[in-house]
């Protein structure tokens, strides 16, 4: 069940940066949304939400290592 948990908070950051991934890469081939004023606005906003993405992960899964590392210290 914890697993399962886990699984379900990494993938919504996962999806976010997903997402961050899709429009840049839509900007850098003139694929304009008209939600976004500027295709720079679009770019600027997809790298936010990739490094916002890429940042939770990797933050979890420091945590978790370090976590892991006090277990087997006490042990």
């Amino acid at each position: 069940m914890i697993r399962i948990i886990a699984f379900l908070i990494l993938l919504i950051p996962g999806v976010i940066s997903a997402i961050g991934i899709k429009l840049m890469r839509d900007t850098l081939f003139d694929e304009f949304y008209p939600v976004f004023i500027h295709t720079g606005v679009q770019f600027t906003v997809g790298l936010i939400l990739f490094i916002s993405g890429l940042t939770f992960i990797t933050g979890f899964i420091v945590y978790r290592d370090r976590k892991r590392q006090q277990k087997k210290k006490e042990q």
